[in-house]
């Protein structure tokens, strides 16, 4: 991806930088401290991946082993046990997956692929493994069938021949069964693919053949011919036989089911369509839609069930994709949400020749997997114990956050059990094989995601599982029904005006701030109780950039102290719209102060969780839509939420509802500005500014640069007034992505929404990227510790405000928070992601924060006075500060980290962490050993840094491509765990600490536990007498190399595959891994030692018996003579 190098413009202005990745020690302090974190406490690998399969093609069950096998179009195999087992795998050629076959209770898997591959994996390790592959070079594979406790595998082809393999050598039979063998004479044409192979469950040696042109052939195994052969003018989807093995029952491509008896040749026995409407004169009906797979299970009392997919009639337009019961004489129609990839009924016995007894439908859509019991009146579903639901509404934000406080789980989940659906089965979930690993990794880990619909979902991340535990629904805020007047001034973004673009959380507080691409901010407390708002408190903000002959740039009082709580006329021109009644909304009569969206005006009722404190909306100015709001902060002992966009920031005091400052970018430099930005006067006529794009270099490559991560799936681009389409710009300032926490907005809407803007040259609009609330020294050379709010820009600036609070208590509720810009801390190349403090020991100072408490409940709430608390640190805790002590500022942007020293605000360490490319998200994260920087990169590396020292400890090469959805949705957290979105409906969680990855092969769960097969059905006592019962076969002895000779070389080539001991290597490293193999090795050793030692036990009672027989044969013989024999 080229990036637009716009930094060259202001190369000039910057500080001189060695561009060399190499770290500068300052000369002026000799700051020595101890880095305990080393480069092998780093290792990168992937953990789990939780989320529904991304595009599936195939599904396959096994009924002993009780596990759930998933294929999608792009080689990926998920594996599901019970809830918690969970298995990821890949095929390497990446090509879709057309059909899975268990080998029941074996511990195997067949897969068979679109590049006419079969694979055979070994299930019995953690992370299974690819035993053999077969790549046939002459044939297209269409279908397969591996019989029961058979080791012989069928493989149809495209051009109608059947080939065998052995599954456990993974070689071809000599035996084939041509096309032109099975059909013969009966048809003229080619009769098409194989589309169903499957013997008679009563018959082994009887194989029943359908081809797609409407021919299905019943082979003689044994003598190479076919015994009968079924015709019908219509297409063949799929073929199921009754247990008995006397009839069976194809599906049509006319919406027809067919029933044949096998020795009635020319017609079948009965035909139903099922979805058609049956004429009175006795024509045949009105042919439907195909029915693309039956399936015909019997049961010991009552009537056969026959399920169904497809098959509705044509003239059901809009009517979503259905699976058909046919129970006796009753047919039940279950409409399901998605298109259906594949269904499997799931039955007592794995015996096909014993009555079926299922109990239950596994459904596979396009994208979700329902459960449904058949044993219940009504087919209820079962709840899905999976975390399936992530892409219930597209995901457009995430945060991850390990070691929370140990009570945050068990309240979310109490607030969330209560928004469960009813109506499930009671039963328990069907599919419930394997068992979990031995995780001793304990601490509680939460991700949060938000959606397009405005929903923000918090997850239990806890020990490699994912569970969901509460749904927030941020849009029951906003009127849904707008006026038709409204909708083409105030609905800013067409698809999703309720997306959320940020999330802050504190999770020691449990106050949440969302910002929506509305350029609405919603500020959220967490209470147990119900509460009803009468009214939705309400703060309109005006965010304007303007830049005039009339003002200095300094307007906001020279960059001085800005006391005023609520806003004095001339303190800034683009303070709030009127505190004075926060909680109504503006129904102002200039057009110009309409927000995006409208807050509802009738009471809203709050279930326990999270309920809506505050919202703060910017405003339309001039006739044009407020900016993408780009960096959002909250802390909570403060009692501030802060954002900023394109034009400024604002800070608002969420405890009194007011806002404290509303500040343009180039307002917070005060007299220092370093960009010599030339005032114009405003402009008459609307036109999008694109701030930079009349440099002549920026001109072409600015859209390039302005990519946004979310411009990948979400498409959901602002809409600009009419008139303002034709000639769109796109503001070059957004940082060209991802990194800061949610930085993916600026551009995620990408669209020009300028505010009135006035054209700057050279520079861009400097927007805010990020915000880091610290307690630390405001200004140079200070002795004492104040409340600071930093803040980064896309310009590469990081600037400081000191904060000064009210005392706790009645005084909090009323005195105004007195905000002072102090001037620029540092500036660094590209713009700014992350910034955080440290110790003189090296540990993070976290932001402060004010415990939970119920906030309805207003007696406590006089009483209790805040306590402002850090947040613990595990390694090396800091003292109180004492005065002489310093701290360390780690500031990081797109292009290098920079460690400043504080108070002296010298730079003592700096890295350029990428001259070629940009960083997508950086974050400083605690490990076990001590604090490091982590850094995801736009070419795909991963990457940390000691700290203070920015020492490299890890650069990992871990994706060759990032696609936008990855920058947009990755974060690191605490104790080297790392997350992103790997596709539209699935989260890969990887791991870059060493630790993790030795304890990984424990954590992980086991698909294959030992279970004893069931018995097979009994013959009885007159079946055995009159030769009834089903017929086996010596399949052995009809397909080995004695009986069929060897297959053609050219027919297909066998590649071994890395599995078994060898595949175990891959699987896990470190000592455990050892272990792990070494035990394998032992168990199999002692297997085969133990059968040794019984054959051999078993030879020698043969041999005893046989000794004795001929001695007592001996005796009866001794005295005889010849002739009496």
């Amino acid at each position: 991806m080229k990036k637009f190098n716009i930094r060259k413009v202001l190369d000039g202005l910057k500080e001189v930088s060695s561009s060399a990745p190499s770290v500068q020690v300052g000369p002026q302090e000799n700051h020595l401290i101890q880095e305990t974190l080393q480069s092998d406490h780093f290792q990168l690998c992937k953990t789990v991946r939780h989320g529904f399969p991304y595009q599936p093609s195939a599904m396959a069950f096994d009924p002993v082993q009780k596990i759930l096998a998933i294929g999608t179009q792009s080689g990926a195999l998920r594996l599901f046990g019970r809830p918690g087992v969970e298995c990821y795998c890949q095929h390497e050629s990446g090509a879709a997956v057309i059909q899975l076959q268990f080998l029941i209770n074996e511990g195997a898997l067949v897969s068979a692929l679109a590049d006419d591959t079969v694979h055979l994996w070994n299930l019995r390790q953690k992370r299974p493994a690819i035993l053999h592959s077969l790549k046939f070079n002459r044939e297209r594979i269409t279908y397969c069938h591996l019989p029961f406790q058979s080791k012989w595998l069928y493989i149809g082809t495209e051009r109608g021949n059947i080939h065998l393999v052995n599954v456990e050598s993974f070689m071809l039979s000599g035996y084939v069964i041509m096309w032109n063998k099975a059909i013969e004479l009966s048809s003229k044409a080619h009769p098409g693919p194989v589309v169903h192979i499957s013997d008679n469950p009563m018959d082994e040696g009887k194989l029943i053949i359908g081809f797609e042109s409407g021919i299905v052939v019943l082979w003689d195994l044994k003598s190479k011919k076919a015994d009968y052969r079924y015709t019908y003018d219509e297409a063949i989807h799929s073929v199921a036989w009754h247990h008995e093995g006397k009839q069976f029952i194809c599906s049509h491509s006319d919406g027809t089911l067919t029933i044949w008896n096998i020795r009635g040749q020319g017609k079948p026995i009965q035909t139903i369509t099922p979805h058609g409407k049956q004429p009175k004169d006795g024509k045949k009906p009105e042919p439907c839609k195909p029915i693309l797979k039956v399936e015909y299970k019997t049961t010991r009392i009552g009537d056969p069930f026959i399920i169904l997919s497809g098959g509705l009639s044509y003239d059901t337009v809009g009517r979503r994709p259905c699976l058909t019961v046919m129970h006796g004489k009753s047919t039940a129609v279950l409409e399901m949400d998605y298109p259906i990839v594949d269904f499997l009924t799931l039955c007592e016995t794995p015996y096909p020749n014993d009555f079926q007894e299922p109990y239950a439908v596994v459904v596979l859509l396009e994208k979700d997997l329902v459960v449904i019991d058949l044993a219940q009146n009504g087919y209820p579903i079962f709840e899905n114990p999976y975390p399936l639901t992530i892409h219930e509404s597209p995901v457009t934000c995430c945060e991850y956050f390990a070691d929370c406080p140990v009570d945050l789980i068990p309240a979310l989940y109490s607030v969330g059990s209560r928004q469960k659906r009813q109506g499930y089965s009671k039963k328990e979930w069907p599919i419930s094989g394997g068992n979990w690993g031995q995780g001793t990794q304990s601490y509680p880990e939460i991700i949060i995601t938000g959606h397009a619909d405005g929903t923000v979902k918090f997850w239990d991340a806890s020990a490699i599982m994912l569970q969901v535990l509460y749904k927030l629904k941020t849009a029951k805020v906003f009127d849904r029904n707008r006026s038709k007047e409204d909708k083409g001034n105030a609905d800013v973004s067409d698809e999703d005006p309720f997306a959320i673009q940020i999330m802050a959380w504190c999770p020691e507080s449990r106050m949440l701030c969302v910002a929506g691409v509305s350029a609405n901010v919603i500020i959220y407390r967490f209470s147990k109780l119900e509460v009803t708002t009468e009214v939705v408190q309400l703060l309109e903000v005006r965010m304007q950039y303007e830049l005039n002959d009339m003002e200095s740039p300094d307007g906001g009082g020279g960059g001085g102290e800005q006391t005023a709580a609520l806003p004095t006329p001339g303190a800034s021109p683009q303070t709030s719209g009127p505190p004075s009644h926060p909680s109504t909304s503006s129904n102002n009569s200039d057009g110009g102060n309409m927000p995006c969206l409208k807050v509802r005006s009738t009471p809203l009722k709050q279930s326990p969780g999270y309920q809506v404190d505050l919202v703060v909306q910017l405003v339309w100015v001039s006739g044009e839509p407020p900016q993408p709001i780009t960096s959002l902060a909250l802390n909570s002992s403060c009692g501030l939420v802060v954002f900023g966009n394109s034009n400024g920031l604002a800070v608002v005091d969420y405890i009194q509802k007011t806002v404290v400052l509303n500040l343009g970018t180039v307002e917070l430099y005060g007299s220092n500005d370093p960009y010599q930005r030339q005032p114009r006067s405003p402009r008459k006529t609307r036109q999008p500014s694109g701030g930079l794009c009349d440099i002549n270099e920026g001109s072409a490559t600015s859209e390039d640069r302005c990519k946004s991560p979310t411009s990948a799936k979400m498409s959901r681009k602002l809409s600009l007034p009419t008139e303002l389409k034709p000639d769109l710009v796109l503001l070059s300032v957004c940082p060209p992505r991802g990194a800061n926490p949610l930085d993916h907005r600026d551009n995620s809407f990408s669209r020009s929404r300028s505010s009135s803007v006035t054209s700057i040259d050279k520079e861009a609009r400097e927007a805010i990227s990020s915000f880091h609330f610290c307690e630390t020294f405001a200004r140079k050379g200070d002795s004492t510790l104040t409340q600071c709010l930093y803040v980064g820009t896309s310009l590469g600036t990081v600037l400081a405000l000191a904060l000064t609070l009210p005392p706790a208590g009645e005084q909090r509720q009323l005195q105004p928070v007195i905000i002072s810009p102090t001037g620029m801390l540092v500036r660094l190349k590209g713009s700014i992601m992350r910034m955080a403090v440290l110790d003189s020991t090296g540990s993070q100072l976290p932001p402060t924060f004010e415990s939970w408490y119920e906030p309805n409940i207003s007696a406590d709430g006089e009483e209790r006075e805040k306590v402002r608390k850090r947040r613990p640190v595990s390694v090396s805790p800091s003292t109180s500060q004492d005065l002489n002590e310093s701290q360390y500022a780690v500031v990081c942007s797109e292009k290098q980290a920079k460690v400043i020293a504080l108070p002296s605000q010298n730079c003592i360490y700096k890295h350029s962490i990428t001259e070629t490319s940009f960083i997508l998200r950086a974050d400083v994260v605690q490990m076990s050993q001590g604090m490091c920087v982590a850094c995801f990169c736009a070419n795909g590396h991963i990457m940390t840094l000691s700290l203070p020292g920015l020492r490299p400890l890890m650069d990992v090469n871990y994706l060759p491509l990032t696609d936008m959805r990855i920058a947009r949705t990755f974060c690191f957290t605490n104790l080297g765990q790392a997350m992103y979105l790997c596709s539209p409906t699935e989260v890969q969680r990887i791991t870059y600490s060493q630790d993790t990855c030795e304890n990984l092969q424990e954590m992980l769960g086991e698909l294959f536990t030992p279970v004893e097969t069931p018995e097979a059905p009994n013959r009885g006592f007159f079946k055995g007498l009159f030769g009834g019962g089903a017929q086996s076969l010596d399949r052995e002895e009809l397909f080995g190399e004695i009986a069929s000779g060897k297959a053609s070389r050219s027919l297909a080539q066998h590649i071994p595959g890395p599995g078994g001991i060898e595949g175990m290597k891959g699987a896990a490293s470190g000592v455990v891994g050892d272990l792990a193999r070494a035990r394998i090795a032992l168990d199999e050793r002692g297997q085969k030692l133990g059968e040794l030692e019984e054959r051999t036990a078993g030879m020698m009672a043969s041999a005893d018996s046989f000794s004795k027989h001929a001695h007592e044969m001996m005796l009866k013989c001794k005295d005889k003579k010849w002739y009496q024999f």
